[in-house]
């Protein structure tokens, strides 16, 4: 079944909220467990408000979520299986790989 245009709006905002590599990598980050910000902030070498307007486009999305504990935020990955994605992507990347191989061990044709 056809999606509407409406609901391609949607799932293509998701999409560019994940569309960035600091974005990706906090997923990845929070699949695993929930994390408070000083974590998150730790693996990057970039502004604290950087990474706190990372973590809310994902929030914003609907992708994560956070709670306050003590004086630190603790962030949650509320939709696990969008992580499936990533393993789609993956093989998107191999498959274009094996392709871009192909081409590479076809002989060449010279012109006259």
């Amino acid at each position: 079944m056809a999606i509407t245009f409406e609901e391609a709006v949607i799932r293509a905002k998701i999409m560019k909220a994940m569309a960035h590599p600091v974005r990706l990598m906090v997923i990845e980050f929070l699949k695993k467990r929930d994390c408070s910000f000083s974590e998150i902030f730790d693996l990057f070498q970039l502004d604290k408000s950087t990474v706190s307007k990372h973590l809310l486009v994902l929030k914003e999305a609907g992708i994560v979520s956070s709670r306050k504990y003590g004086s630190d935020m603790i962030y949650k990955l509320d939709v696990p299986c969008v992580t499936d994605f990533f393993t789609c992507v993956t093989a998107v990347i191999q498959t274009n790989v094996k392709k871009q191989q192909v081409c590479l061990c076809k002989p060449r044709i010279s012109s006259p």
